[in-house]
C-alpha cells in the first residue's frame, strides 16, 4: 500500500488516536481504580511515606510506558541499561517533551525532580507531587520554604541512594541546541558533593510532540537514552563554584553533539 495514500493517512490518524485514548484511558482508571488505594494507605500507614510514593509513582509510570511501547512498534526504545543503576546522584538531562520525566520516573524506584510551581495547585496531583517530595521551581512566596526544606534534606536522601534529576535548561527544547542553564542543580550539587550523571535523550519529541494531544505512533523512530559522562565526587572536591559545575556539564553537552537529525 502506498504510505502516502488516502487509506494510509486514515490508517496512520486511527492509530494516533486509538492509541492515545488507550494510554490516557489507563493513566487515568488505572490511577482511580487501582493505584490511588495503595497512595492513600501508604499516606495514612507508612512512616517512610515519601519513600513509599517514589516506588507508587515508578510502578505506575512504568507500566504506561511500557503500554505505550506495545501500542507503538514502530517506535523502537534504546536506553542505557547503566541508567538504571545510578543512584546517589544528581541527573541532568536535556528536554524534548513530556514524555521525558516520566521515562526517568519509569528507570529509577527512587527519585524527585522539579516541577512547575503551578502543579503543585493542581487537585490530587498536587497531592502527589507534594508527598513524594517533588521540589517546586519557584522559590518565592509559599514554596520558598518547601525548597529551603527540600534542598537541606537533600544530602540525606542522596546518601540513601536516591536520585534528583533536572533538565537544567528548565524547559522542552526544540531547536536542538544548548539553552541557559539554571544554576541551582549545580548549587546543591556542589553543596552535597555528589556525582553529576549527564544523559542525553533523543527523538521523544517526535513521539509525542510538544503542542500536540496526539501520539504520532506510525513514523518509524528511535528514541534513545544515552549516558554521556559523569562528574565524580573526587573532582567536585576541588570546584568551588556552581559556575565551574555548569560549565564542566555544559562541556559534556557539547563534546557528544546533538542528537537531532540521527538516522532513524
Amino acid at each position: 500500500m502506498d504510505g502516502n495514500s488516502p487509506q494510509s493517512g486514515f490508517i496512520d490518524k486511527l492509530s494516533d488516536v486509538v492509541v492515545t485514548f488507550v494510554c490516557w484511558f489507563y493513566f487515568i482508571f488505572a490511577f482511580l481504580t487501582f493505584f490511588s488505594f495503595f497512595y492513600v494507605v501508604v499516606f495514612c500507614f507508612f512512616k517512610n511515606r515519601e519513600q513509599a510514593f517514589q516506588y507508587l509513582d515508578h510502578l505506575f509510570f512504568k507500566g504506561f510506558l511500557s503500554l505505550l511501547r506495545a501500542l507503538a512498534p514502530r517506535q523502537k526504545w534504546e536506553i542505557d541499561q547503566e541508567i538504571r543503576n545510578i543512584h546517589g546522584s544528581i541527573i541532568v538531562c536535556n528536554h524534548l517533551s513530556y514524555l521525558d520525566p516520566l521515562i526517568l520516573i519509569s528507570l529509577l524506584p527512587r527519585q524527585k525532580t522539579i516541577v512547575k510551581t503551578k502543579f503543585f495547585h493542581a487537585p490530587v496531583f498536587g497531592w502527589l507531587i507534594k508527598n513524594s517530595g517533588y521540589l517546586p521551581a519557584s522559590t518565592e512566596g509559599a514554596h520558598a520554604q518547601r525548597m529551603i526544606e527540600h534542598v537541606e534534606t537533600m544530602g540525606g536522601f542522596l546518601e540513601s541512594g536516591g536520585n534528583l534529576f533536572v533538565f537544567p535548561e528548565g524547559t522542552r527544547n526544540s531547536n536542538g541546541r544548548l539553552g541557559k542553564f539554571y544554576k541551582g542543580v549545580f548549587k546543591i550539587g556542589r553543596m552535597h558533593r555528589c556525582p553529576i550523571h549527564v544523559l542525553s535523550l533523543c527523538n521523544t519529541d517526535k513521539l509525542f510532540t510538544p503542542g500536540k494531544f496526539f501520539f504520532t505512533t506510525r513514523i518509524f523512530n528511535t528514541i534513545s537514552m544515552k549516558k554521556l559522562g559523569c562528574i565524580k565526587p573526587a573532582s567536585t572536591q576541588e570546584l568551588t563554584t556552581a559556575t565551574v559545575l555548569e560549565r564542566e556539564v555544559r562541556q559534556i553537552f557539547e563534546k557528544a553533539g546533538s542528537c537531532r537529525g540521527e538516522a532513524q
